[in-house]
């Protein structure tokens, strides 16, 4: 069987502290406190401050929910403050993995895909899955929606809070409720690679 690999690997990793800068300048902008947001998107007061000063990396799901809370696209805070040009809907936007923006948490890497591309109404990432064990984890990952997942490289195990489990192997997929709490582990030597689609309608704001 062929082995898929990417090579090189993805770019450096956005410095956390651009992440949280974007996020304090949304938030500002729409003249909400660190509290108000924190009601609106479920994140911990304490979590959302050093969020926004860099002090800490967090899940896809603290990042969905507090972009979420704020009505803007993920991407907004992965990629430097621009205009966007709403007249014009492109027919189609390509991503080079290599160059995508990236995020690291430790446990894990996500590059998103696509984020150019406005309105977006599906979240695809690739990802490096870096860890492997529960015990690494303080709770399951949940978010709106649907989740699906193509492995590339190495071998993932995907243990959901319900207690099913299912591992994959290079080329295969699985498809799920992304709002049962859920958690990727890699086994064998070496990290994995997958391509993971989130189906989140994102609302991003207008004015």
């Amino acid at each position: 069987m062929t082995t898929l690999t990417l090579s090189p690997t993805p770019q450096q990793l956005i410095d956390r502290a651009q992440v949280g800068a974007r996020l304090r300048a949304n938030r500002k902008r729409q003249r909400l406190t660190l509290k108000q947001l924190s009601e609106r998107c479920g994140v911990a007061l304490s979590t959302l401050s050093k969020m926004e000063l860099g002090q800490i990396s967090v899940s896809y799901e603290k990042l969905a929910a507090a972009a979420r809370a704020l009505r803007i696209d993920m991407s907004v805070l992965f990629t430097p403050d621009a205009p966007a040009d709403t007249a014009a809907q492109p027919t189609v936007v390509g991503t080079s993995i290599i160059e995508a923006p990236g995020y690291g948490t430790g446990r894990y890497e996500y590059h998103l895909l696509g984020g150019e591309f406005p309105g977006r109404s599906m979240t695809p990432l690739y990802a490096r899955i870096i860890a492997r064990d529960l015990s690494e984890f303080d709770d399951y990952i949940r978010h709106p929606g649907q989740e699906f997942t193509v492995v590339l490289s190495g071998r993932v195990r995907i243990h959901f809070e319900n207690g099913e489990q299912i591992t994959l192997s290079e080329r295969e997929t699985a498809y799920f409720n992304s709002e049962i709490g859920h958690i990727y582990l890699t086994e064998g030597d070496g990290d994995a690679e997958v391509i993971a689609v989130m189906s989140e309608q994102h609302q991003p704001e207008t004015g």
